[in-house]
């Protein structure tokens, strides 16, 4: 319930601090006193767009608090949800700065605009003549069947259905439409992949390739190199080795004087050992280097292809080929599978759908069979509020498409009077019909749901005498069970409030504020009075007054 609203700076509200209690609360005053600058209010900690005009000093930053004790709301799952501190009394603030700016707070933890939009509707229902012409529409129509119909598990259990049924569906599209764009670069990436793979790509290849062709591409200098190179080592008169074996003679006899000596003589010998290595090794590659044009072309050709792939793909080593081959390989064989994966979807979107018209079937059965008793609590209602004569036509029938809230179509006809045709009801209900019709829905709703808090805005609008009595009784009735408020023009239905307020405009210091007053039972008395006849008060008002209140 609303515990207390704290409003600064906000139109004509220079200060208001206002605390309510649980029960029926009425709320009065004159046409342009400012009740709906305290409505106003209020709708911005609700999630309402803040709007700079609404500001009263410019300078200063408007700031609006409401506290709400939600314990028996079930709310601690929404809080877990979004991250906020739970707290069976929630404060709710909201604050306009003169930039223009807006800041949302619950609990202290700041909040985005959507969140407490969210929270808003789960704490106060305000009904409005905006909300009177919801009355029309089917998904309201169908809320109220499905109240009595106790079709919240089933609804759920349909929405979540529902939910994996077109994700599937934007699956499949999607897998349709990635099709149609793969089987025109299928071919094309199929031959791609064909290229890549007949060049039999391996890491390394290219420095192999290359190092190999040099060689034979230079084979006649090579031989001649290594020829030079051997007889350089092995020449009789001025050979490398020739020399080397005298300077060895001469080393192993010095080896016998010294340890120095024997040291030197084991360097050379290894060394004579290494070069002497080293010139069978020319030999041996004199022997197997010949010139091999064929072999030439062929390493030629390789080379070629590498380099024509290397530009066609615009990359520059082989290690870039072979990620591009992996690349072709997944699209080509994604595109080959593609059938396969849509034939798949398509079987699963009909175990989906066939389940989701069972529970269509089931939600529909059951709206079915709560319509005759919605039809008899609204006709019983309604004939208390001076309509007697009214009578509705409530039908569903199989729709074509799976919607939010099952797949029916619903005719909810009304008739104010005996003999006239029926209709739609906005056509054919007047506004205080349709407030009687909303009142009469709010109050068999409250029945079946947990309701926050309800405020009604004037919907009283257009009727009196008993009929006001009624529609006030019947308010009264609801704050049983859950916490009412009624802003109204009616004193019968002001006179039903266990707690009642008085908004006023008084003028202060040259500026015109809007002020609200919890009225005691003798200022209650003079306030219906006055709404009963006039600000000039009669015996006979003040008497109607007090008989009202008892």
């Amino acid at each position: 319930m609303l515990a207390n609203l704290s409003i600064k700076n906000y139109a004509l509200i220079d200060h208001l601090d206002v605390s309510f209690s649980k029960g029926f609360t009425v709320i009065t005053g004159e046409t342009g006193a400012g009740k709906s600058i305290l409505l106003g209010g209020l709708s911005l900690v609700l999630g309402k767009r803040a709007d700079l005009n609404s500001l009263r000093n410019k300078d200063s930053k408007c700031i609006i608090e409401a506290e709400f004790q939600i314990e028996n709301y079930g709310l601690s799952p929404f809080f877990k949800k979004h991250d906020l501190d739970y707290e069976a009394h929630t404060i709710i603030r909201r604050e306009i700065l003169p930039s223009g700016k807006s800041r949302a707070f619950v609990n202290d933890s700041p909040v985005t605009l959507d969140v407490l939009t969210k929270l808003g509707g789960r704490l106060i229902d305000v009904h409005s003549q905006h909300q009177t012409l919801r009355l029309t529409e089917t998904d309201f129509q169908l809320k109220l069947i499905d109240a009595l119909a106790d079709n919240g598990k089933v609804l759920l259990d349909y929405q979540n259905q529902l939910e994996t049924y077109r994700a599937t569906e934007r699956e499949l599209q999607e897998l349709i439409e990635f099709q149609k764009e793969a089987d025109k670069e299928h071919d094309y990436n199929s031959f791609l992949l064909q290229e890549l793979e007949a060049a039999s790509l391996k890491e390394g290849m290219q420095e192999t390739l290359e190092s190999q062709y040099e060689q034979l591409n230079n084979v006649g200098v090579i031989l001649e190199q290594l020829s030079q190179g051997h007889q350089l080592l092995i020449n009789e008169q001025a050979g490398v080795l020739g020399a080397l074996s005298e300077l060895k003679q001469v080393a192993n006899k010095l080896s016998t004087f010294g340890s120095r000596f024997e040291q030197l003589n084991e360097r050379i010998q290894s060394v004579f050992i290494e070069l002497d290595d080293i010139a069978s090794e020319f030999e041996t590659l004199q022997e197997g280097t010949d010139a091999n044009p064929e072999m030439l072309e062929q390493l030629n050709g390789k080379l070629q292809l590498l380099y024509d792939l290397q530009r066609k793909h615009d990359v520059n080593e082989v290690s870039e080929l072979l990620k591009i081959m992996e690349t072709l390989s997944g699209k080509v064989n994604v595109t080959e599978s593609l059938e396969a994966r849509i034939e798949e979807k398509r079987t699963l979107l009909k175990i989906q759908k066939d389940q989701l018209e069972k529970t269509a079937n089931d939600l529909r059965a059951r709206r079915e069979k709560a319509i005759p008793g919605l039809q008899k609590q609204m006709l019983s209602n309604l004939s208390n509020l001076g309509m007697a004569s009214a009578s509705f036509k409530i039908g569903l029938s199989p729709a074509d498409v799976f919607m939010n809230n099952g797949k029916d179509d619903l005719t909810f006809l009304f008739s104010a009077n005996k003999g006239t045709e029926f209709g739609a009801l906005k056509k054919v209900a007047s506004g205080g019909e349709l407030s009687r019709i909303m009142l009469t829905i709010k109050s068999i709703l409250a029945k079946y749901e947990q309701l926050p808090t309800m405020m009604f805005d004037e919907i009283d609008t257009g009727v009196s005498g008993e009929i006001s009595n009624k529609m006030g009784d019947i308010m009264q009735a609801m704050s049983s069970a859950m916490q009412v408020f009624s802003i109204t023009h009616i004193p019968q239905v002001a006179s039903k409030g266990d707690q009642h307020f008085k908004v006023y405009k008084s003028e202060k210091g040259g500026t015109t504020q809007t002020y609200m007053q919890a009225l005691t039972i003798d200022e209650r008395v003079v306030e219906l009075a006055e709404m009963l006849d006039g600000k000039t008060l009669s015996d006979s008002a003040l008497a109607h007054a007090r008989q009202l209140l008892n």
